[in-house]
């Protein structure tokens, strides 16, 4: 799944005072400590879309400078030293945030996605329950569809089946748990059923390099070398760079 993505919309969806608007309105002036934090953070999103790295990194800083309280200044800082590649302080910001608002779903899920990424899964698996114990958490389709996938690259794989399922059983058309679940169901040798979790997954009008490599997998299983040959043209012209694409370009069976 795309995890940044997922911990961006959560950022924006914690506190952000419109984050649409013009970056180059001021970024202090009258009103609360908070007030200041927020408008700061929206400005640093805003010039991280835009690449702007150094400005945004400075707007963010005047943001926990200003309330070292706000959880979504800390979330934000956090996403931007990840991209940074500054990996402990993104750490240290989303502890901080967590900190700031304990029982806040969103907050929890993107530490949790963090610290997945970052090859600690056994730890991210109870910020993910915390977020999806918040009442007025809105997705939480989306955190245990994060600990499912969590647990899919431990290779816990019953729990990952548990929490992929009770992501669908808030959405059944989730396309995140549709796709993990067509990888587990591969990993554990029911190709059948992977293809027809694939196949619901695909029934959104969604593709990515991960599915169409996933889909050539399974249809070389299943012995349907038609359906392989054509999950395999889609990857290799559609995301050509893709380390999948590299995968099927080196194998161009299984791996």
């Amino acid at each position: 799944m795309n995890k940044r993505q997922i911990v961006l919309c959560g950022v924006l969806s914690i506190g952000l005072a419109g984050c649409a608007g013009s970056p180059d309105r001021p970024d202090t002036g009258a009103g609360s400590a908070r007030q200041t934090a927020e408008i700061n953070t929206s400005l640093g999103r805003e010039y991280m879309d835009r690449q702007q790295y150094e400005v945004a990194l400075d707007k963010l800083k005047k943001a926990i400078s200003a309330d070292p309280g706000y959880a979504p200044g800390h979330t934000m800082i956090a996403v931007l030293y990840e991209r940074l590649g500054e990996i402990d302080l993104a750490e240290r910001h989303y502890r901080k945030a967590v900190e700031a608002a304990p029982s806040n779903g969103d907050v929890n899920n993107n530490y949790g996605v963090f610290l997945c990424s970052t090859g600690q899964g056994g730890a991210a698996e109870r910020y993910f329950l915390q977020a999806v114990k918040d009442p007025f958490y809105t997705t939480p389709e989306i955190a245990f569809a994060n600990a499912g996938s969590c647990m899919l690259e431990e290779e816990n794989l019953d729990k990952a089946e548990k929490y992929l399922r009770q992501s669908l059983d808030y959405d059944n058309k989730f396309p995140d748990a549709l796709l993990a679940m067509a990888g587990l169901e591969y990993q554990t040798d029911n190709y059948m059923g992977a293809r027809a979790f694939l196949q619901r997954f695909e029934s959104f009008g969604t593709e990515n390099a991960e599915s169409l490599w996933l889909g050539m997998r399974i249809e070389t299983r299943l012995g349907d070398g038609r359906a392989a040959r054509n999950y395999e043209a889609r990857l290799l012209s559609r995301y050509p760079e893709s380390g999948q694409a590299a995968r099927a370009r080196g194998v161009n069976s299984d791996d």
